[in-house]
């Protein structure tokens, strides 16, 4: 694995939680999350909470037309923050060498909703709407287009592990030989199919999603689009570690006993080559409902033991899917890069204090907590989807 560099060199973001690095990081340490927002457009005669971008958006440029989608206004508004770096590479590496490799499980689906509507009232879809906006290659095409990209570009949907499962494809399109840097993440937006499914699920909590809580009845919905530039340079945040595991249990729950969740952290520990105590902070997919938190609980006892702080970030970005893989590894960017000597900030898990006593009594992290770390940090990230598509990330930084 020490020859295998996977530097993430760059990182664009926006969510609930903020847009861009300095202020998704302020507000990730700086107090209790509250981007999330009542709406009552999605599910039919139910309010309810939903992490939603507020704000304008970047629009899509004219040349790229047949792209102008929310979901690829997302993605825009994370790579505009990445331009230079990317501008850099494709001049020291060319546009050949650059590759595209993102997630999304809605893609652009709220606009074919508002177009299908303009046809229910005019008999045609509204003249906006193009199927590039719709298909899951969408994101990948617009992607490579508007950076200037022209290396390989796909986009992964395995559900809520795709953002993950971009990175990983990233850093193996880089060890192959076939990019020198590639542009790596998720993208997902909220629509009224995906909140109508998890509706007629049971799913989606009456409030903000409350991870591990003996009160927890669900998960909070969100959106938002993560990009990093992934090169082979040494040094920097590293993608030190994979792991995935399809277990195939169910088409929509875990295994309850958490064999998935388990084998895919093992694997990113056998990938990284570091133990399970190398580890100094591991973010939960901690969705909140009754069966994602007793599996992964008991996995991550098994594996990390009851010393690794862990916490569920849900409550501020909310689940947003196929961009949530993408997202919470940003998150352990940002804990990474804001380490100071040998404290490393740790992202709080936010939920109402009453935890499950039937949860493996796993370690969370407290408001203000802080880890002791030695000469590299390492954090641990868990991506779970439906079907069992199941991927562990792990991002490492040695000393400031």
């Amino acid at each position: 694995m020490a020859q295998r560099f996977c530097s993430l060199a760059a990182l664009g973001q926006v969510s609930s939680l903020g847009r861009g690095n300095a202020e998704s990081t302020q507000r990730l340490f700086g107090g209790q999350p509250d981007g999330l927002v009542w709406r009552d457009d999605l599910v039919p005669q139910r309010r309810l909470r939903f992490a939603s971008v507020a704000g304008p958006l970047p629009e899509i440029p004219a040349r790229l037309a047949r792209f102008a989608c929310r979901n690829n206004q997302l993605a825009l508004a994370a790579l505009v923050q990445i331009n230079a770096p990317v501008e850099a590479a494709l001049t020291r590496f060319g546009r050949a060498r650059v590759g595209v490799v993102v997630g999304t499980s809605t893609s652009g689906v709220s606009d074919a909703e508002s177009a299908i509507a303009v046809r229910e009232t005019t008999g045609k879809l509204a003249r906006s709407f193009d199927y590039s906006q719709l298909e899951f290659g969408g994101l990948a095409g617009f992607l490579a287009a508007a950076s200037g990209a022209a290396g390989p570009a796909y986009t992964i949907s395995t559900a809520c592990s795709s953002g993950a499962r971009a990175l990983a494809s990233a850093r193996s399109l880089l060890a192959l030989g076939l990019c020198d840097a590639v542009i790596a993440g998720a993208a997902d937006s909220l629509c009224g199919l995906t909140a109508n499914g998890f509706a007629a699920l049971g799913a989606l909590s009456s409030d903000v999603c409350n991870p591990c809580s003996a009160n927890r009845d669900g998960l909070t919905l969100g959106e938002g689009a993560a990009l990093f530039l992934a090169t082979r340079e040494p040094g920097g945040i590293q993608l030190l570690g994979v792991g995935e595991s399809s277990e195939a249990h169910h088409i929509s729950a875990p295994d309850p006993d958490g064999k998935g969740a388990e084998a895919a952290m093992r694997g990113a520990l056998a990938d990284a080559e570091v133990e399970p105590d190398a580890i100094d902070y591991l973010n939960l997919h901690g969705t909140g409902t009754p069966q994602n938190d007793p599996m992964e609980c008991a996995a991550v006892d098994r594996v990390l033991g009851r010393r690794t702080p862990c916490s569920s970030t849900k409550p501020a970005t909310g689940h947003a899917l196929g961009a949530a893989g993408a997202l919470e590894a940003a998150i352990c960017w940002m804990t990474l890069a804001a380490r100071a000597g040998d404290s490393l900030r740790l992202p709080p898990h936010w939920f109402d204090g009453e935890r499950d006593p039937a949860l493996a009594p796993v370690r969370l992290v407290s408001v203000g907590e802080a880890a002791t770390v030695g000469p590299r940090a390492c954090a641990m990230s868990n991506s779970f989807g439906f079907g069992g598509n199941n991927c562990t990330l792990i991002l490492a930084r040695g000393e400031a």
